[in-house]
């Protein structure tokens, strides 16, 4: 592994780590449940293209040797439920759990410095703020530690609750790239939006932060779903 991986990291009850092979029941049990909510926005093979990996752990083992390779970071996404009230069975405890994915994929270095950021989550944690932080903690990373210089991320322009990710956060749009990914059996349309580096040098978590505490309670809950190029699944 490199310096810069295996990593974890976290903001309050938000965490990324490495995806993992023993996460093979939480995940399979987290995509069963959101079939519907995810399936218009997956990434499939073209006519003629080998099929992706076909198991949990092929995929795991994939991702592993892309992260040793320096050009992926496969993230899980976890949320620690907050602790159990006094007088309920298990109080006192804290559950993490496993609620969506995040990966940074395809990312250069020498004259280019970037990488490209895709994710999708459980649609009954959506709207908690929990995919923005994922993001702006992935970004920091790329930014700080990897040294990257762009971020990018594609969405479909049908994808209200993932287009609501980036706006909050304040990546830029930069325009509409015709058929540009293969995703829910055909060529997509996509909206490109990316954040540099000096753009951000307090770090997308701190614009974040604050961003949250300008914002009314009320009107925080929106929700994310699901970036289209997010790793294979």
């Amino acid at each position: 592994m490199t310096r810069t991986w295996p990593v974890r990291l976290s903001e309050g009850p938000v965490g990324l780590r490495p995806l993992r092979t023993r996460d093979a029941r939480a995940w399979r049990d987290v995509r069963a449940r959101n079939l519907s909510w995810l399936q218009p926005w997956e990434a499939t093979p073209p006519a003629g293209v080998e099929p992706r990996p076909r198991t949990f752990r092929s995929m795991v083992r994939m991702l592993r040797a892309q992260a040793r390779a320096g050009i992926c970071l496969p993230f899980v996404v976890t949320y620690t439920e907050p602790p159990v009230p006094a007088g309920s069975p298990g109080r006192g405890t804290q559950v993490e759990r496993l609620v969506g994915q995040l990966t940074v994929s395809g990312i250069t270095l020498g004259s280019a410095r970037w990488a490209q950021i895709g994710y999708w989550i459980d649609q009954s944690y959506a709207g908690r703020g929990i995919m923005p932080t994922a993001v702006a903690l992935a970004a920091d990373h790329c930014f700080f530690v990897l040294g990257l210089h762009r971020i990018e991320i594609n969405i479909r322009p049908e994808n209200a609750a993932s287009l609501r990710v980036v706006e909050k956060l304040g990546f830029r749009k930069e325009g509409l790239r015709p058929r540009y990914l293969h995703i829910d059996g055909d060529w997509r349309d996509h909206l490109a939006f990316a954040l540099n580096a000096e753009e951000v040098p307090e770090g997308l978590l701190n614009r974040w932060r604050r961003a949250q505490r300008s914002t009314p309670p009320e009107q925080r809950g929106s929700s994310e779903q699901h970036g289209s190029n997010a790793p294979p699944g």
